[in-house]
């Protein structure tokens, strides 16, 4: 999958399918989107090609207090992916937005429906919960062991 950003000064390629991807309802998403939610395919940081361009590193502020490190293109300014402290700069969190193709990356998941806008209906057959969830009881086996593997390179 490739994506870029608004302008295409930085365009990226996935070199495989992301682990899982989310649709977070949280109040802190809305904002920096601007909409309901933002679409976030997770990916081993490894498995994110540069094919052009030089995006920025922005830290931003986060709910969890930890910040969070956005990828943007230095001239248009949209946000490609970021690095959440949570799962450091192992994984990428790739705006599925910003993929040639958006909707090969439809949500596995609905998180944080707890601050979901009211007028938003939730998706038939897609899990939803009100917060965040234990990755063992929706990850399939193949991205588990992924996630696992790419843990192990980083140390």
């Amino acid at each position: 999958m490739k994506g870029r950003c608004t302008c295409g000064a930085v365009r990226y390629r996935l070199t495989d399918t992301p682990l899982f991807v989310h649709a977070c309802h949280c109040t802190w998403c809305q904002r920096e989107t601007g909409g309901p939610h933002a679409i976030n395919a997770m990916i081993e940081s490894d498995c994110v090609e540069i094919l052009e361009g030089a995006p920025v590193e922005v830290t931003l502020p986060s709910d969890s207090g930890a910040g969070q490190i956005t990828i943007r293109c230095p001239h248009c300014q949209i946000a490609l992916w970021s690095h959440y402290s949570g799962a450091g700069r192992v994984f990428a969190f790739v705006r599925a937005g910003t993929l040639d193709d958006p909707a090969a990356c439809p949500p596995d998941i609905h998180i944080f429906t707890s601050t979901k806008l009211p007028w938003y209906v939730l998706p038939d057959g897609v899990p939803a919960v009100p917060e965040f969830y234990r990755r063992s009881d929706h990850w399939p086996p193949s991205s588990l062991a992924r996630r696992e593997a790419a843990l192990a390179r980083s140390g």
